[in-house]
């Protein structure tokens, strides 16, 4: 007869008695946009989410949903939870590369209107803003879509966006399109085509065509230009770190970023446990304290951890939002494909 050994012994003992051996902790993948924005994510959602629920998080950046696109394509996804600008994932849910939201399992009874879709949910509001290098204009720079474009007022380097989200409304801006007409102007014919036929006129004068916050942040950070347009909390972290920056809310963009589930995710049910922790108002009002976006739960307002002055600063703040325009979704899940193409064409021109 074959003798056992003690650990073999041991080991049957456990199976018979039913103890399951320790299982490593779930673990998700999460992207988002590098830079100071996400280690502000990182350290005020990600990571506290992550210990609250007992799981694992591990963090990828990517340049934006056409990443994300690449990968399904290919059959080769492996992110669970992407962060998106609210445009981006308004078609990307509208060409089937997201996963729609459960809304029974993440509670937005508590947010702001409008700041969730069935793809994506909020996470923070910010703004596109006009922003320029204080060491070559002081308080005195550009307060408009026009001063922008105006290139003997306000001589410099410009940098603008090498994407079309959020580059075609402040060119109708200062093409003399009020606010409340930039998307109906968009929508007409030949609309499109006449925003980026004023970009044209600047494009001489356009030194860097930016591709991410971290890239615009070091921009300014680094003084390269001196004009830019850009994301208002970016500048905020740059100007605390004694950049040479400052910017308006007066024509900005208010837009919101959002959390959005791949399709196919390797973790969809973890994914989504996961998209209802962050967006308790606790996490949200502890972001605001990395970057200057604003909660899209009301409820972080109420927590009394944001500051009453610090909050005017944030860009849903009631008085910065009445200076800008909202971003219209609809127009993008319509519009983006065909203007993105033109958009690029202009960029290779």
């Amino acid at each position: 007869m074959r003798i056992q050994s003690l650990p073999a012994i041991a080991a049957a003992a456990i199976v018979t008695l039913g103890v399951a051996a320790p299982t490593a902790a779930q673990e998700l993948t999460v992207v988002s946009f590098g830079g100071s924005y996400q280690a502000g994510q990182s350290k005020a959602l990600f990571q506290p989410a992550a210990a609250a629920m007992g799981i694992k998080v591990k963090e990828e950046t990517y340049s934006g949903i056409a990443d994300l696109r690449l990968k399904i394509r290919a059959g080769a996804n492996t992110w669970d939870i992407v962060t998106s600008g609210s445009g981006s994932a308004a078609r990307a849910g509208a060409e089937g590369i997201l996963e729609k939201l459960d809304y029974k399992v993440i509670d937005v009874s508590s947010f702001t209107p409008g700041f969730y879709q069935d793809y994506c949910v909020g996470g923070d509001v910010f703004s596109t803003v006009l922003a320029w290098n204080t060491k070559t204009f002081g308080d005195k720079g550009p307060q408009s879509w026009a001063d922008f474009w105006d290139v003997k007022k306000f001589p410099g380097k410009r940098s603008y966006r090498n994407a079309v989200a959020g580059a075609l409304e402040p060119a109708l801006m200062a093409d003399g399109v009020p606010p409340n007409k930039v998307y109906e102007t968009l929508s007409a014919p030949g609309g499109i085509e006449r925003a980026i036929k004023k970009i044209k006129e600047l494009k001489p004068h356009i030194a860097v065509w930016w591709s991410s916050g971290a890239q615009h942040a070091q921009l300014m950070k680094d003084g390269e230009v001196d004009m830019i347009t850009g994301w208002n909390g970016r500048f905020d972290v740059v100007a605390k770190d004694g950049g040479k920056v400052a910017y308006t809310f007066n024509q900005g963009l208010l837009d919101y970023d959002c959390y959005a589930i791949a399709k196919g995710a390797p973790n969809k049910d973890l994914a989504m446990k996961f998209l209802a922790e962050i967006s308790k108002p606790k996490y949200q009002a502890e972001f605001t304290k990395y970057i200057t976006y604003g909660p899209t739960n009301k409820k972080a307002y109420e927590l009394g951890t944001i500051d009453a002055d610090y909050a005017k600063r944030l860009p849903s703040h009631p008085d910065n939002a009445a200076r800008q325009l909202i971003i219209d979704l609809d127009w993008y899940i319509k519009n983006e494909a065909k203007a993105a193409a033109a958009y690029q064409n202009m960029l290779t021109e």
